[in-house]
């Protein structure tokens, strides 16, 4: 119980300021309205009414819980206007995305470690290609996926793997190079092959380095799932629900998906989590 106290009082200290924020900032609305209408309003009509509008500047917590609760149980899993629907089709490219960017990877750090040129070659453009914000080249992607002929979960899933595989390959790169020169001399002692040294050696001591990059990653995969469906049009997503909120001022329907999607990505990292200490366990690295 004491463990959870901080943890109650912080998101109580976020609920309070969250709901003084929206009053503040919903106010302005019924300001203006009581001056059309000559009537003046008292300080509890003003909150009342700034915690209860349609279309507020900034949802309330409980509009937005109430949103999100609608949208995850209060359609049936097929409705358009369902957040699981619109949910599924994010992490089906978010997955897949994930799966090639994990894939490319775990491939470019093994090569970098293995490869002085790849080293000297590939690392620099890796990590140049970061600085390109994702909002400029995704547009370019979708073009160039739609003239090959490629439409809908591809084009999606190579944003989110851009995004996704850049930090599997620092991670990698870490964990592979992370035995010491003691353990190395000791391999070659033994004659052991590249082979043999990357699979019984620094495959095995790169896993918590990988993990800790896959978390980073699956988070960024959603991202990048969520960013290459804004610039299609898309109508499925959740992207697509956020860029028609945007479109007719549904901001409690914006917040509701920003929410569907931590829940999303928390879900995926906590997955990755067990996994992780599964295979760490059964290794030995940990109780």
């Amino acid at each position: 119980m004491r463990s959870l106290f901080p943890v109650l009082a912080v998101l109580a200290a976020i609920v309070a300021l969250w709901y003084g924020a929206a009053v503040r900032m919903n106010s302005q609305w019924t300001y203006d309205q009581a001056a059309r209408a000559g009537v003046e309003v008292s300080l509890g009509a003003v909150v009342a009414d700034t915690l209860s509008q349609e279309r507020p500047v900034l949802p309330a917590p409980h509009q937005v819980a109430k949103g999100l609760w609608d949208g995850l149980f209060g359609q049936k899993v097929t409705s358009k206007r369902s957040l699981v629907y619109h949910g599924w089709v994010t992490l089906s490219a978010t997955l897949l995305g994930f799966a090639i960017g994990t894939v490319m990877g775990i491939a470019l750090a093994v090569g970098i470690v293995h490869n002085r040129a790849m080293d000297m070659s590939v690392m620099p453009w890796a990590i140049a290609s970061q600085t390109i914000p994702i909002l400029a080249i995704a547009p370019m992607i979708i073009v160039v996926m739609n003239s090959l002929g490629l439409q809908g979960l591809v084009p999606k899933a190579i944003i989110s793997a851009y995004l996704s595989f850049f930090p599997v390959v620092v991670g990698m790169v870490k964990g592979l190079r992370s035995p010491d020169a003691m353990q190395l001399d000791l391999l070659k002692t033994y004659n052991a092959q590249p082979r043999e040294v990357l699979t019984k050696l620094r495959l095995p001591a790169s896993m918590p380095y990988l993990f800790a990059s896959l978390k980073v990653g699956v988070a960024a995969s959603l991202v990048g799932a969520i960013v290459g469906e804004l610039p299609t049009g898309a109508v499925a997503g959740l992207g697509a629900r956020l860029l028609s909120g945007s479109y007719y001022g549904q901001t409690v329907q914006i917040w509701a998906a920003l929410f569907a999607a931590a829940i999303v990505a928390a879900g995926l990292v906590m997955i990755i989590g067990v996994i992780e200490r599964a295979m760490l366990k059964r290794m030995g690295l940990v109780r």
